[in-house]
This record gives C-alpha cells, structure tokens and sequence, in this order.
C-alpha cells in the first residue's frame, strides 16, 4: 500500500454506502476506501434488485429515497455515460386473502408515490405474466425505475478519486486501535491511519467494530435468494412491470430478457459470500409459478446476497456516542442503493460538520432518528 502515512477520513467498504460518502466527504477532507474484496460492490451492491422503488421500506428510508430521486434523474455532469434509470414500473399484487395486507402497503406509501389502483383483470392486462385468476387486486407505480448499479458506483467512484481520494481493494481490515492522530488501521495491504473511521462495511459493519473495540449494534444480515429464468414466448419482456407480491413473499422482474426472481427471503446469516440454498430456490420456483405463467424448465442463473438490519429495521448514519471518532454508516436493509445519493451527503454532512439541513431540507428526518446513539441500539 504506497499511500500518505495520515487522511482525514478512512472509509471502511467499497459498496455503494461506502462509495457515496467517500464521493461527497472526499469535497472537504483527505480520504481513502478500504475494501476487503478486490473490487468495488462485490456483495450486496452488486447483487441488488437494482430499483428505485418509491414508497418501499421504512418510513426514514422512503424519506432518503426522495431526497435521492432528483439525483438519479439528473446527475452531475460527467457523472454516468448513460442515464441511471430506465422506466420500469412495479406492480404490487394481492390474492383475495392479501387484499388488507395490500391496503396497509398502500397506506405506508402515501404521499411518496402517484399509485394507481388496478382490477385482477386489469392487473393481468398490464401484465400479461401474471396467471388468470390468481390476483384479485393491485396497485401499480409508474414511477419505478431500474438503476444502473454499476454506472452508479463507478460514477461515485471517480467523482471521489477526482477530488483526491484514493481506493483499495484486497485491503481487509485485520486491526483497529485508537492512536495519536485518531486510528490505526491494520489491512491486508498495510497500515493507514485516519482522524475519523467511517465503517460502511455492509454484513461485517458489527465485526468492524468489534476489531475496533467498538460495542456492536445488533446488526443482523439476512440471507435473500435470486434466480433468473426464460420468460413465455408471447410475454414482452421489456415492456412488463416489476411485479411483487404483497407479503413481500416473491418478486419478478425483467433482467437483461429474462425473468429475475426471488422469493423474498430473510434468513438469518453471519456476514460471508451468500450463496443460495437448494431449498430457498425450489420455494422461489413454487411461488413463483403459482402467481405467474412460468413454467421453469431450467435455472438459468442463481445467486444470494445479504440485506442487513438493525433490530428497529432503521439504518445507522453518525457518530458513535462511546467511540470518538468512528461513525456508523450500516444497516440499509435492501434499500441502500436506491438511497445512495441522499445517505452519502447525509454522512459527509455530518463527518465534516456542516449543516445537515442542506440534505435533509422540509423532509421531517431528523438526523438523531437514525443516529447510532438512539434509545432502540442502546446496550
């Protein structure tokens, strides 16, 4: 590691959380990124469901994924070589006895998103996929979008090497300890030290802390399965929602003229390179087929990834109370990549100190909802 002996700021993983606030911290202080693979977004980041869903997940990370929206239709010049998103829409569906479940989905999402409330029949028109019959009702979203994920980690990532920082792969870290000028950091490519660690890293962001001498927050990775499948020969493929299920117990989606789909799971895991289990991908298969017209002949591709959380199901984002100088950046839960953007101007904000109401604007968050320190992550 041929690296300044000091920065301002160490950032602890490569994924997008890492990468977002490394882009936006970077503006006003010395930086550099530590990822333990050898490229940038090699678990969850990468294996994302890769949509800008407005209205999905707890209230505070609707709220983030609004204030990323006008992000991702307009970034900076330079940012991307092609846009972040493409229309895609998404579709949530409901059997007759998911219809209350349904409603209280709606509800959550009020305000955040233009829903248009859809027949089983008309559900099936506009999405030709689905089994005739099997959904009673459906809401659908227009303004759902795919992300171009890895446009948008490279994107953050020269915007972050532009102004000064620098990233290394293959750079697990194997110690941490408080020293003179903030903390030392022991990795597999050698030793930095910085006046502020920032722990992004994801799955592992509890066992950084742990090496840190850092009380651990709970945090819980949940193993989730994908696969991807041919679709039916008469089913536009392009043209077709996302379609997700109201419990949440399958998604199908349009991957690259196929189908991806996933049956929803959480199960617990420790942090590790997720590969999926036979049984999650047979349940996926089942499910699936029930609501769609899929006939799965063959698995075309299968993979897991790990969506983490903490025990409120809130992210972390701030320093920690106990700990100068080591602020927490973890716990997205499946919605990290949609509210990049916002999240990495909200913790450059706070890392560098200026004010927070310049990211966080009339949206009602307020920082401390989601601080490390809140009374729902006390020991």
């Amino acid at each position: 590691m041929t690296v300044q002996d000091h920065f301002d700021v160490a950032v602890i993983g490569g994924g997008i959380a890492g990468l977002s606030a490394a882009a936006n911290i970077a503006r006003g202080a010395s930086v550099v990124v530590l990822e333990g693979e050898s490229q940038p977004g090699y678990h969850s980041s990468g294996r994302s469901a890769a949509i800008l869903a407005q209205g999905y997940g707890s209230g505070a990370m609707q709220v983030l994924t609004g204030l990323s929206e006008p992000f991702f239709n307009a970034p900076p010049a330079g940012f991307a070589e092609a846009p972040l998103l493409t229309p895609r829409g998404l579709m949530r569906v409901a059997r007759e006895d998911q219809l209350q479940a349904l409603k209280a989905v709606a509800a959550q999402m009020e305000g955040r998103a233009a829903l248009a409330w859809l027949t089983g029949e008309e559900a099936e028109a506009r999405a030709p996929l689905l089994r005739p019959g099997h959904i009673a009702r459906a809401f659908y979203n227009p303004d759902a979008a795919d992300i171009d994920v890895h446009g948008l980690m490279q994107g953050f990532l020269r915007m972050a090497k532009s102004a000064g920082a620098e990233f290394f792969g293959k750079a697990e870290v194997v110690s941490m300890a408080p020293a003179a000028q903030g903390w030392r950091i022991e990795t597999a490519q050698g030793v930095v030290t910085a006046g502020v660690v920032v722990n992004a890293a994801g799955a592992w962001a509890d066992k950084v802390a742990t090496l840190a001498g850092v009380r651990p927050l709970g945090l819980q990775p949940m193993r989730r399965t994908a696969i991807t499948v041919a679709a039916p020969g008469d089913v536009d493929v392009q043209a077709m929602p996302m379609i997700v299920d109201a419990d949440e117990e399958f998604y199908v989606k349009p991957e690259a003229g196929k189908l991806m789909a996933s049956p929803g799971d959480e199960t617990p895991a420790e942090p590790q390179d997720a590969q999926p289990e036979e049984l999650d991908v047979a349940i996926c298969v089942d499910r699936v087929s029930q609501a769609c017209r899929i006939e799965v002949r063959r698995i075309e591709s299968k993979w897991a990834g790990l969506r983490s959380f903490f025990p409120d199901r809130l992210p972390a984002c701030g320093f920690d109370p106990e700990a100068k100088g080591f602020f927490w950046l973890a716990g997205q839960g499946g919605a990290g990549v949609q509210t990049a953007p916002a999240m990495g101007r909200l913790a450059a904000a706070l890392v560098l100190g200026t004010p927070v109401e310049e990211v966080l604007a009339d949206s009602g968050l307020a920082p401390g909802y989601i601080a490390p320190g809140r009374p729902a992550l006390a020991a």
